[in-house]
């Protein structure tokens, strides 16, 4: 049974009725508009930024060569993944607060407290030219007792961006140094394989690149989304010199 064929004038108003209530297609539109733009806001993407090429790199301590510095431990594939590094006059226990520095010309994408294992993070991404093409790096720097830059700044070689911490008293004092080759690492270290077609060995990659061709003009940095830890309160495990001495 068609209801409309015995009730045809009240079906007639209640079409228009409705039709009347349907939002015009530009509302529509800008309703599927602002919905896209707050997931993408959400996820925190950057607009594309253009920045100089690095003229070339220094390490991270006492730029340019880390003379005051020794590196406690090294870089290993499927291991530790960066350097770990600390002044040579006092080891861990005269590390704490000394200046950190951006290794060379980039733009800050990650500067914050991560928590869990790495405390205060930055994270700089740079760009260079090599055999005649453009080439680009993340340098991390982890552990920091503060962060003196914040997620958008352009920084120069030798800037100072933080200082040597110790993860909230979770390590003795040190500089947790890594260069990334796979630019979508940031402080996730699972998800991808621990091996050098995803990251360099820090000290090689420095010394091999000390100057680099400075071309004209500026590369555009491409954009990554970083899987960050989620924060939990915890009681950070306190750090006895006495004991953990020897361990860096």
């Amino acid at each position: 049974m068609n209801f409309r064929n015995f009730f045809p004038d009240y079906c007639q108003k209640q079409d228009t009725l409705s039709y009347n209530l349907q939002p015009p297609v530009v509302f529509r539109f800008l309703l599927l508009f602002f919905f896209l733009f707050s997931i993408i806001c959400l996820h925190g993407e950057i607009k594309p930024s253009s920045i100089p090429l690095a003229e070339g790199f220094d390490f991270p301590v006492a730029p340019p060569n880390a003379d005051e510095f020794y590196k406690s431990r090294g870089f290993r594939q499927g291991g530790h993944l960066g350097e770990d590094w600390v002044s040579i006059n006092g080891g861990s226990g005269n590390s704490l607060g000394k200046p950190v520095f951006s290794i060379g010309r980039g733009m800050v994408i990650l500067a914050r407290d991560v928590h869990v294992a790495w405390g205060n993070v930055i994270v700089i991404r740079h760009a260079y030219f090599e055999q005649g093409e453009t080439h680009f790096i993340d340098s991390l720097y982890a552990h920091l007792d503060r962060i003196d830059v914040k997620e958008g700044d352009l920084v120069t070689k030798g800037q100072r961006v933080g200082s040597i911490g110790n993860n909230h008293g979770m390590y003795p004092a040190h500089l947790h140094f890594e260069i990334h080759k796979n630019l979508n690492i940031g402080v996730n270290h699972t998800g991808f394989g621990k091996t050098l077609l995803n990251y360099w060995t820090p000290t090689e990659f420095i010394v091999k690149r000390r100057s680099c061709w400075n071309k004209p003009g500026k590369a555009i940095l491409p954009l990554s989304h970083f899987d960050i830890p989620t924060p939990w309160s915890h009681t950070p495990k306190k750090h006895h010199s006495k004991k953990r001495s020897k361990k860096h």
